[in-house]
């Protein structure tokens, strides 16, 4: 594990289980981690440029570790059996490299050489780190053979500039961390693709590139990509190319500052938590190379809330292991190897256990992993949380039963990056199962699918969502510019923990008030409560999207959801007059219907429909029905200003 000074490696605190794995284990509390403060919000400043290289590492490997680095995990290798368990998975992954061919330049979507930069940045890893492990010239050979034929493209596709910075990742790890194996030719031709087809358009993008530099300004996740993936290349050229590293490191060490206070004041990501994973693994591999290059990130790693994102995957996992995943996002766990560095960065051992509890594992969970991250206790996890930046609330029953209740709510802002029309939403875990599901990001090669046909797909309305429709037609069944803050969040009573959030904004041309309340109740139930008035009468449609199956009582207020022989009961307790029904997961009649969106057949969705409203309380109870204990009584309903 990478410490602030270059090269070295320091034994990490040992640390508890994470909560999957054992309930005897108590874990650090991270509610009560401080928020890191860099002075004022404004810029931190950056060094000339020639200031910023007088500080290079001379010599390689300099990028993540050092040649002692790699000596010393060769020695942890020797004694630990997790890191022999990854290794040996790894040499059988790189073993499946040495049969399969070169990549070749292939744009099969017409616009991303993506997938391509990744299988290169994957073989290349995997290559370069067993061959540092063990010293089998066949896996160089085998980097060479992926390297030069990547050489030899035509471009790395700057006009998806994506594409370009992870293909220069790829070649930085390549010739720094093989750079004694290659020949000065080799070498050459590394340098000569990695400035020509990387380094140069990221220059060109600060000097304001018409077609592809305009991702220096993005506040997400391209600009942690991008700056990220071409500022290993520029460390690993700083010594012979000084002009062009120097201005690309300058330019980037200023810009990355914009998506890194987005993580302000608590730690959550605006992009959900898949896009997290996408944008911290850039934002701390760009640190950890700072830092093993330079011996200092100038501050970045102290921008505040960056040392508390680490909790953001933890708490919007589920018992299931499956995320919240709002956004553009699938619901699978969060595999992240940044875990360890920031484990280690912030002195909070939590967010490593996290990571060795899923870690499949990626060749830098071996390089951040210690061997030492066991079993020391810490102050009990909060169930709940808040966070605050991004208007995101989760309320659980615990953290060591993979049977617990479960629900995490958001408001948020429809015009973050990759967002839906998705306020108020919310997904429910109980019983080792999901019940209410986010169906996530559709096929992003839909025609205007980040364009001006986005808000015609299903999956990205609100009505694809669990959350509620007033007054559909054709146009975005929220406002497209709308944001919803949690106004109040309370997790101090153990029987009425809730989060409220105003939805107005999001129905502004229907209601006078739209807002939403989900209550944990004695950790038993979950209450969903939503409350409306409106001038003129509103058409309301409440939708709770499922893979169970479901049956209604005759009287329609109340409906069993059935999976995998377990049941949740959702009850209507407010209005009398509410009934529920069961509706395919597709478009209303008066909605969109675009070709070849995703349809959605194993989902179906629970709904209530009340039309002609002015004046609404509508409450729903969801219990899980464990065996052998009677249902709790329905609780007595108060407004929400009341909670």
């Amino acid at each position: 594990m990478k410490s602030g000074r270059a090269g070295s490696v320091i034994p990490l605190v040992k640390i508890p289980l994470f909560p999957w794995l054992v309930s005897a284990v108590t874990i650090l509390s991270l509610a009560t981690l401080p928020a890191l403060a860099a002075g004022p919000a404004t810029e931190i400043p950056i060094p000339p440029a020639d200031a910023i290289l007088a500080k290079l590492r001379p010599g390689h490997p300099r990028l993540l570790a050092t040649a002692d680095d790699f000596a010393q995990l060769k020695q942890r290798l020797r004694d630990d059996t997790t890191l022999q368990q990854w290794h040996a998975k790894l040499v059988a992954r790189a073993d499946r490299i040495l049969r399969e061919p070169p990549s070749k330049y292939e744009i099969p979507d017409g616009l991303r050489l993506l997938a391509t930069s990744r299988r290169v940045l994957d073989r290349v890893y995997t290559l370069a780190l067993l061959y540092r492990l063990d010293g089998d010239r066949r896996y160089a050979d085998r980097a060479w053979h992926e390297l030069g034929a990547a050489a030899n493209f035509k471009d790395w596709n700057p006009r998806h500039f994506l594409d370009t910075a992870e293909m220069t990742h790829a070649f930085a790890i390549g010739y720094d961390w093989l750079y004694d194996v290659w020949t000065d030719d080799q070498r050459a031709t590394l340098r000569r693709a990695m400035v020509e087809k990387g380094l140069r358009p990221g220059v060109e993008s600060y000097r304001g590139h018409p077609s592809y530099g305009w991702w220096i300004t993005a506040k997400h996740n391209w600009n942690q990509v991008c700056n990220g993936g071409l500022g290993l290349g520029a460390l690993a050229l700083a010594d012979v190319e000084p002009a062009l590293c120097g201005e690309f490191l300058h330019d980037a060490l200023g810009s990355i500052q914009l998506p890194m206070r987005q993580f302000a004041p608590d730690g959550g990501w605006p992009e959900g938590p898949g896009y997290w994973n996408y944008a911290t693994e850039y934002n701390v591999i760009f640190l950890a190379a700072l830092q093993t290059a330079l011996g200092t990130d100038f501050g970045l790693s102290a921008l505040p809330g960056f040392n508390r994102t680490g909790q953001f995957p933890l708490f919007l996992t589920g018992p299931t292991r499956r995320t919240f995943n709002y956004a553009d996002g699938g619901d699978a766990p969060i595999r992240a190897p940044q875990m360890f560095w920031l484990a280690h960065r912030f002195h909070f051992p939590g967010f490593a256990r996290y990571e060795l509890a899923l870690a499949r594992p990626q060749p830098l969970d071996l390089l951040w992993f210690d061997p030492d991250l066991v079993n020391t206790n810490g102050r009990s996890l909060h169930p709940d949380q808040c966070f605050r930046g991004v208007n995101v609330a989760t309320l659980r029953s615990g953290w060591n039963d993979p049977n617990a209740l479960f629900v995490a709510f958001k408001g948020g802002d429809n015009q973050a990056n990759h967002s839906h029309l998705d306020l108020g939403t919310f997904v429910l875990d109980a019983l080792g199962v999901r019940w209410a599901v986010d169906l996530g990001a559709d096929d992003y090669n839909l025609p205007g699918y980040f364009g001006r046909e986005r808000w015609t797909y299903y999956r990205l309305r609100a009505e694809g969502h669990n959350t509620l429709v007033i007054n559909p037609d054709a146009d975005p069944d929220q406002n497209p510019k709308a944001a919803a803050k949690i106004e109040r969040y309370d997790s101090r009573n153990p029987d009425h923990a809730f989060a409220i959030t105003d939805l107005t904004a999001a129905y502004a041309n229907s209601v006078q008030r739209a807002e939403r309340g989900v209550a944990l109740l004695n950790r038993r139930q979950v209450l969903v409560q939503d409350e409306i008035t409106a001038q003129k009468p509103a058409d309301v449609w409440w939708f709770f999207h499922t893979p169970a199956e479901i049956s209604l009582s005759d009287d329609g207020t109340t409906a069993t959801l059935t999976q995998k022989d377990r049941t949740l009961v959702a009850r209507l307790l407010a209005p009398a007059n509410a009934r529920f029904t069961v509706m395919a997961a597709q478009p209303l009649p008066s909605s969109p219907h675009p070709e070849k969106q995703a349809a959605n057949a194993n989902i179906k969705k629970l709904a209530i429909h009340l039309p002609n409203v002015t004046d609404l309380r509508l409450a729903v109870l969801l219990t899980p029905e464990k065996a052998g204990e009677s249902e709790p009584e329905a609780p007595k309903l108060l407004e929400l200003r009341d909670w």
